[in-house]
This record gives structure tokens, sequence and C-alpha cells, in this order.
């Protein structure tokens, strides 16, 4: 169980209720905070106009609404704004939506009865997912209509996905004796106003980019290898000149993982010192590598700076207030703003989707490099281990690997700068945040497909070598492990079942299980992670 209010949730934290079913407890005296913060909203909220609560929404908060009609007027708000489109959430997200917009209630300051958090908490803990469709937030306001789903649920009306199915929510509350929330305040614009849709994709969208960055550092590790490269361009003393954090921890990282690997080339043995190359007037091997061989560390370095920091932000915004307007009992007034506004998400979503496309790009040209081999002068075409211009090899998927990196670049358009006022020009600027995780959670899907063809690349590539034994002990228990789902193959066959399950495998495998000190890099470059 991990325990949620009174402390920060962490990335890890968060992983682990979402992918490891691990459950939350709802921490007592944060619980007790918002016993109280509920209290006072009751008692201060008499006699007052207080925006949401006996006013009409957005545009029509100038409409007051009777005491009589006060409760009515947060389900018809439930209701009215439950109208996504497109796409259902895969129950993954819509958990991780569910967790976040927990979090955010356990600050204290939404007003909401215990019986909102209660009950989000028991949903979560017995796995029923509310029903949250992709179209809808526009993240000014909150993502109102992705949370008016999630609110949908909680008073027990529309559907669940739960046993992974779809079913109405009313069936599955009854056949687990869960009972629907009842209005008390205001929790409807509390569960509905806030940017918990696009900070809990956002979180998943990080912990997922982390695993692609350790997964291409490992291949590129392995391409070095079969192409047997030459160690200096990720070596500590040319990368500590480069005051940057991310490159040196990828220039660790890639020494860490290939410390015993004995295809990887020293350039004062075979250049500076090297009698026969003295006397070359024309060089049979390339002096330096081609760049996306040799700028590994530059390129994934800014990648790693740009997880590293969309981490902090979205970190932040999940154990933030981002309601409106925020209930104070500390300081005995309510305050009405803005915090509902995603703009910090979006920004951070934009800039993890175009690392994570650039990342995608490197993968590509490397994979280019070892098909190519007029560039490699070292495999047949294509990898083709059968017989050229009757087998095809690594051919096909080359093509698939092509047209995503093509669509990854085409949805790396900023979503931050591009506004489109609406409810009547309250909402006259808006962050689209929801839409940035949700783009960024779809290239991040793409490039796992990437990684995988670039994976049963490279291992095609140990093959035709048979230098498996030549390999580092870290990248050889990487091919051994892959080899177990992708048999080498010489003659032709269907591939898109294989590329499936390699991307499978890669977005479930944490990589760092084969490398178990890949970790400790951090200490030697200062960074954090």
């Amino acid at each position: 169980m991990i325990a949620v209010g009174g402390k920060t949730l962490s990335l890890e934290d968060f992983a682990s209720i979402v992918y490891k079913d691990s459950g939350v407890q709802l921490q007592a005296q944060a619980l007790e905070n918002v016993d109280r913060n509920y209290a006072f909203l009751k008692q201060f909220s008499t006699e007052k106009v207080i925006y949401g609560i006996n006013t009409g929404f957005g545009p029509m908060a100038q409409y007051r609404v009777g005491e009589d009609k006060a409760l009515q007027l947060q389900y018809n708000l439930i209701r009215s704004h439950s109208s996504g489109s497109g796409k259902l959430m895969p129950a993954l997200l819509a958990k991780a939506v569910m967790v976040a917009r927990l979090n955010t209630l356990m600050q204290g300051y939404s007003g909401v009865h215990t019986e909102v958090v209660d009950l989000l908490a028991e949903l979560i803990n017995k796995n029923v997912v509310a029903c949250i469709y992709e179209h809808g937030g526009v993240g000014a306001s909150g993502d109102l209509v992705q949370l008016a789903h999630l609110g949908l649920t909680l008073i027990g009306e529309g559907e669940v996905i739960y046993e992974d199915k779809v079913q109405p929510a009313a069936e599955v509350f009854a056949k687990l004796g869960i009972q629907p929330l009842s209005i008390h305040i205001r929790e409807g614009l509390a569960i509905l106003n806030g940017t918990s849709a696009m900070t809990g994709i956002g979180m998943l969208n990080i912990i997922q980019s982390r695993k692609l960055l350790d997964w291409l550092i490992i291949l590129s590790s392995i391409t070095n290898e079969v192409v047997c490269a030459f160690s200096d361009h990720f070596s500590y003393e040319l990368n500590i000149v480069k005051h940057h954090k991310g490159q040196n921890w990828v220039a660790s990282a890639m020494r860490t993982v290939l410390k015993d690997s004995k295809m990887i080339r020293n350039r004062n043995e075979h250049l500076y010192e090297a009698d026969h190359v003295k006397q070359q007037e024309i060089f049979e091997d390339k002096v330096q590598e081609y760049y996306s061989l040799r700028c590994v560390t530059q390129v994934l370095g800014p990648v790693y700076d740009t997880i590293a920091h969309a981490q902090k932000i979205v970190t932040d915004e999940l154990n933030s207030v981002n309601d409106n307007p925020v209930v104070d009992h500390h300081n005995q007034n309510i305050f009405h703003g803005g915090n509902f506004h995603g703009d910090y998400v979006a920004l951070e979503m934009d800039k993890l989707r175009t690392a994570i496309t650039k990342l995608s790009m490197l993968s590509e040209r490397q994979l280019n490099y070892l098909l190519n081999d007029k560039l490699n002068k070292k495999f047949p075409p294509f990898l083709n281990l059968g017989v050229l211009g009757f087998n095809f090899g690594m051919q096909g998927v080359q093509f698939t690997a092509v047209s995503t990196v093509a669509e990854n670049q085409s949805l790396s358009f900023p979503v931050y700068v591009h506004s489109i006022p609406n409810n009547n020009d309250n909402q006259d600027i808006v962050s689209m945040g929801c839409n940035a995780a949700l783009f960024t959670k779809r290239v991040i899907d793409n490039t796992f497909e990437v990684l995988a063809i670039q994976m049963m690349t490279v291992l095609q590539a140990v093959d035709f070598l048979a230098c498996d034994e030549l390999m580092s002990s870290k990248t050889k228990a990487v091919y051994k492990a892959i080899r177990a789902i992708f048999p080498k193959f010489v003659e032709d066959t269907p591939k898109y079942k294989d590329v499936a399950r390699v991307k499978q495998y890669l977005e479930q495998q944490d990589p760092l299980a084969f490398i178990n000190d890949f970790v400790n890099v951090e200490s030697a470059t200062g960074t954090a992670r």
C-alpha cells in the first residue's frame, strides 16, 4: 500500500500504484485535514456568494442558484460535461487520472466531503476504472470533460472498465458493494476543476520516456560494438569538458554498459600507435564514426535533461492544489483564481514529445546505418542472412520505422501555443494540456515500435558476425533475452508479430534488470533521476 496525503507522492509511488496495483491508503492526518476543510466550507458558505456553490459556472456565474437547487447544480455539471468523444483511454491511463485526482483532493483545499476520497481510494484498490474519453479537454478550467467522466463514475452512472471489460457502473458498484457518491456541497466542481487528466497521463509518459532513453543507450552501445567503434566519443575526458549533466550521464551509462566489451576499440592502439597506419595514405577505416554513432551523448544528453525537468514539474503539479476556488481553512477564506490552468504540464509535454521524437530519429539513423551496406561496409544489405536478391532480411520493417518516425515529427508541433478561445470567451486562453499529454503518449508508443525494429536488427548483426562472446556482459544479457522471444531468422517470414512482441517486451521490461549498476552512474555525474 502507498500512503496518499500528508507527503509528496513521488514518481516511484505513482508507478507502483498504477503499474503494480500496490493500492492506496489514505493517510489519517491528511484525511482529518480534508474533513476540517469541508467543515469550514460548510460554515463559511452560509449566506455568501461563492462561485460554483450558489452561482452558475463559467460565463453563467452571474446567475444566482437557489439553495434548493444547489446540490442538483453539481449533478447537472457532471452530467452535462460528460461529453467526451473519440477513443476510450486505456485503463492504465484512466487509473493514472484517478490517482492524480485523489492526490490533489487529499491536499485538503477542495472543500470536499471525505466520502469522495474514500470512494476514489476504494475504486483504485478494486481496479474499477472510470471510462474516460480522449477528446474533450482544453486544459483550462482544468480537464473538465475528462474529469466529468470520472465524476459520472463516482455518482454511479455511465460505464467503468472492470476485469478488462466495459460495464455499466451501477452494475459493478452493486456487485462489489460500492456506494455511489452523494453530493454534499461542491463535489461536482471539485472533481472536474483541475489538471489531473493531463497530469496523470504526463506521469506515465515520463516513466515510459525514461525506459526509452535507457533502451536506446543499450541499443547505441550494441551498435557501437558490432561496428567496432572507438571508445573516445563516450569517454569521461571528452564529455566532462561539456558542462551538461545529461550528456555526462549518458556517457557514464555507456561506459558502464560497455566496460568489459572486447569489441570496442581504443584509438591509441589502433590509430595513434599502430605502425601500419602511419604508412597509409588512404585509411581503410573511418577515422571518426558517423554522427549517429559518435554523437550519442550529445543527442541523448538533452533528452535526459528534458525528462528530468519534466519529472520535476509534473510531479510538482501532481502534488499541487489545482482547483478553483481554493478553499483555505487555514486562512479562513476562499480564494478565486486559475490554479486549474494546465500550462505547466502542457509545455513540459510539448518539450518531452520533441525530445522523444529526436530519440526516435537517432534510433532510425542507427538502424539505417546498419542496413545500408554502402555506409557500414561490414554487413550484407538489410542484414539479409539469406540469399541476396532472393531473401529480404530487415528490408520490409525499415519502411515501418521510417514512416513511424515521420509521424512522430508531424506530431511534434507544440500544442502549448495552440490556444482556441471558447466557453463564450470566458476561457480566452487555454493550455490544451490533455491534448499535449495524449500526443506525447502516442509519440512514446510509436518510439517503442522503432526501437523494437532496431533491436531486431542489431541482433541479426550480432549473429552475422557470430560475436556474442565478444560483447560486454550487459549487452550479451540483452541479446540473449530478446533472442528468446525473437529467434535468428534467415528465410523470409511475416515480421509484424515479431515487432509487436519485441515492442511489448521493451515497454514492460525494466532495462535496469539487465544492467543493475546502470543507475549508479548518478552519483558519478552528480545528476538525479
